[in-house]
């Protein structure tokens, strides 16, 4: 006999589907593997002793608003250390203009439950993060794809698509995007500010990697080139996080937008959470006004570089010209393609599936495609992974590759 649920699921999960990287997790728990899959920073550099400062302090002088529930915009003082913590990226944001969200994810949610209806279109780079795919999707978004080259989004195109669309809004990762690792040019920059101005077209910038580059530093983020595009200010929202640079684990993130959106995100916000905790927004804003932050950033950066120029390496050496790749700035990621060059494989899934058996893992690129995926694709992370394991992962990768 058939046993029929009683449960009657959303229309809106018809959507979307689990996650295809965790599903690929499940694989990884073979003895000795090498995971290239992670998209995490490395729990090894966390500042420990830092945050343990941060949160002592937080309950020594302030145990009462540490451990109380606290105001749906954020707690206070945090709010302050981080508009102090955008004006260091040249970015003039009053606390008063940030909303303190359970890491950028959930800005991300916001942003779904405040502007998209079914049917609404909104355009995404082709790839991108695909938490931001299953998110958008879950509100009923049709998502159009912007090609994106190693310069970031192609604007020109982006140009083209708003006028065909007219998108609900745009959400671009103009730094070391997940998983292109692409850095977008200054001159592309501001072009989008531009075209939001002229187009009336909302952008939405995430920038989780911004602060992780490993030679000079990226060009300003939108919101602080806005200043130089007039009305382009009120036409960009910018989402920011603590988790790639101090701790995954604080969920500690943040949302700058328009005083109308900003409004509508805390009503959203009151429903599904009711604040971000309080404690650990007490941790991050001590462990700011200590001042630590730009000696774990320089740490982090230094090996985070090391780690990537050996993996870009490594790659050049070993798989040659079946694998292309831009070399990246910054970020957690290699983004490269199969080429198929002297007959090897291109399906990205199906080389997944043989590296896994070489004992090496790494995420195939197709699920980061809103739309027409490039199945030759994949996505490795450095972040995780000393240089000899690196070093090693890689000749596994040769090995699985033929």
């Amino acid at each position: 006999m058939t046993e029929v649920s009683a449960v009657r699921f959303a229309d809106r999960l018809n959507n979307v589907e689990t996650s295809a990287i965790r599903e690929l997790f499940k694989l990884l728990g073979k003895p000795g593997i090498i995971s290239f899959a992670g998209g995490f920073p490395d729990a090894a550099l966390f500042d420990v002793n830092g945050i343990s400062e941060a949160s002592a302090r937080a309950l020594q002088e302030e145990p009462g608003a540490a451990l109380q529930y606290g105001a749906t915009e954020g707690y206070q003082p945090l709010r302050e250390q981080l508009s102090a913590f955008m004006a260091s990226k040249g970015a003039t944001v009053a606390p008063e203009q940030l909303v303190v969200t359970t890491g950028s994810q959930q800005a991300l949610d916001l942003l779904g439950k405040t502007l998209i209806s079914p049917g609404d279109k909104v355009i995404v780079e082709g790839p991108t993060f695909l938490a931001t795919i299953q998110c958008f999707r879950l509100y009923g978004a049709e998502l159009i794809t912007l090609p994106v080259d190693g310069e970031g989004a192609d604007v020109d195109r982006l140009e083209q698509l708003i006028v065909e669309h007219r998108p609900k809004f745009v959400y671009l990762i103009p730094t070391f995007g997940n998983p292109s690792g692409a850095m977008m040019s200054l001159e592309r920059r501001r072009r989008v500010l531009e075209l939001a101005v002229q187009h009336n077209t909302l952008i939405v910038e995430d920038d989780p990697y911004g602060d992780l580059y490993f030679g000079d530093a990226p060009p300003p983020s939108l919101l602080a080139l806005s200043a130089q595009v007039p009305g382009s200010r009120e036409r960009l929202v910018h989402c920011g996080s603590l988790s790639k640079v101090l701790s995954p684990g604080l969920r500690v993130g943040w949302m700058i937008a328009p005083p109308d959106l900003l409004g509508k995100a805390v009503m959203c916000k009151q429903f599904s959470d009711a604040h971000t905790s309080t404690f650990a927004q007490a941790t991050a804003a001590h462990y700011l006004k200590a001042g630590r932050m730009p000696g774990t950033l320089q740490q982090v950066r230094q090996v985070y570089a090391e780690r990537a120029q050996a993996m870009g390496d490594a790659l050049r050496q070993q798989l040659g010209d079946a694998l292309s790749f831009v070399q990246p700035q910054g970020g957690l990621f290699v983004w490269a393609r199969l080429t198929g060059a002297g007959g090897k494989e291109t399906d990205g899934n199906a080389f997944a599936r043989r590296a896994i058996d070489e004992g090496v893992a790494f995420v195939p690129g197709a699920p980061f495609f809103a739309r027409d995926p490039d199945v030759a694709t994949i996505r490795l992370s450095f972040a995780t992974v000393g240089v000899d394991r690196i070093r090693e992962g890689v000749g596994r990768l040769a090995k699985a590759l033929g």
